[in-house]
């Protein structure tokens, strides 16, 4: 039986019990008082025996009476309240064998009342927590392949190193690649320290120009945009945002050097900066599926499937954006532009 009806049948047992009650009282003191029983005090020596009528005889009773009531009535609603709520007391075993060695167990209830919603609601979490335990797992398993590749080949390098004697041109060249290799895995521990830092939320707000920092990183990359042919069109109006400078600088370098990276030869990079969305990078790279575009914002993913075709980049830098759009209370949303590539809009709040 469901919580509902046992709260029903004991709410309506407990008003034909208290009626019961009532006619009974009323029955016993209406005994009392007409059959003449009288209470006689014989606390009095030499005075004789001093008897009243019976009405002295409510005066003790009627306490005791209530007393005897007020007992079985607390006994009877605790009984009440444990028998009601043992559906929920039933419910507490299942949900105290859920852990991180069973996040696969569900409750799986039937019906439509309160608790059937309630173990619904329970699954339901089960469900989020074991995605997030498989996402921790597989960013893990992700991670150390991603590790385990440039350690790989740099243990190639100096073992071909240490095989044969290399000449002057040789030796650049292995030292090139050694510097190449340790340079990727210097990126991937540094994305992977801001991917954390940013997940764990901001400690300071205070107002940063959002044009300003666009402007700089801009400048930066302008050698990069000049070798790979790019034009930039920036579209740049005042905007102020509550956040942290250096988390802000990384949210748009990441998507700035994601669409150098991925765009074609003589392309185009669009920025803009305004009140909705707050920042808007596009560029014209390759045509990017539209069921593929989720992805991206996960880490080490990429849209090549080739994971030795890194293109210079550890996979990271649309998941740390999204880590750290997300610190700052905003939305991040990709989707394919109008002629290839991608265009990325974020969504930060205005200061109060």
């Amino acid at each position: 039986m469901n919580p509902r009806r046992r709260v029903l049948l004991v709410g309506v047992l407990a008003l034909l019990v208290g009626y019961a009650l009532t006619g009974l009282t009323k029955l016993v003191l209406s005994l009392v008082w007409y059959r003449g029983v009288q209470f006689c005090d014989l606390s009095l020596p030499g005075s004789g025996v001093l008897c009243e009528p019976a009405r002295r005889l409510d005066a003790l009773l009627l306490p005791l009476a209530m007393f005897v009531l007020l007992v079985a009535t607390g006994t009877a609603i605790w009984g009440a309240a444990v028998w009601c709520l043992r559906p929920v007391r039933d419910l507490a075993g299942p949900v105290a064998q859920v852990g991180p060695q069973n996040l696969g167990h569900r409750i799986r209830p039937r019906g439509r009342d309160e608790l059937a919603g309630l173990s619904r609601a329970i699954d339901e979490m089960m469900e989020r927590i074991s995605a997030g335990y498989e996402g921790q797992r597989r960013f893990a398993a992700n991670a150390s392949h991603e590790l385990r590749t440039p350690l790989a080949v740099q243990r190639t390098l100096i073992e071909v190193s240490m095989a044969q004697s290399l000449t002057g041109e040789q030796l650049q060249l292995l030292t090139a690649q050694l510097l190449e290799t340790n340079e990727r895995n210097e990126r991937l521990i540094e994305g992977l320290l801001t991917l954390s830092e940013s997940d764990q939320g901001l400690r300071s707000r205070t107002p940063q120009r959002l044009d300003e920092i666009v402007t700089t990183v801009l400048a930066a990359h302008q050698d990069r945009v000049t070798a790979a042919g790019l034009t930039v069109e920036t579209h740049l109006a005042p905007r102020v945002v509550l956040g942290e400078r250096v988390l802000l600088d990384r949210l748009v370098t990441n998507l700035v050097e994601n669409a150098i990276k991925y765009n074609r030869p003589g392309g185009t990079l669009t920025v803009a900066v305004g009140a909705t969305p707050a920042l808007t990078v596009v560029n014209t790279g390759q045509v990017v599926p539209a069921e593929a575009v989720a992805g991206l914002f996960e880490p080490f993913r990429r849209l090549a499937r080739d994971r030795t075709n890194h293109g210079g980049g550890a996979g990271l830098g649309l998941a740390i954006a999204r880590s750290i759009t997300q610190a700052h209370e905003g939305l991040i949303d990709a989707r394919p532009a109008e002629y290839g590539g991608l265009r990325i809009d974020v969504q930060l709040p205005a200061p109060h």
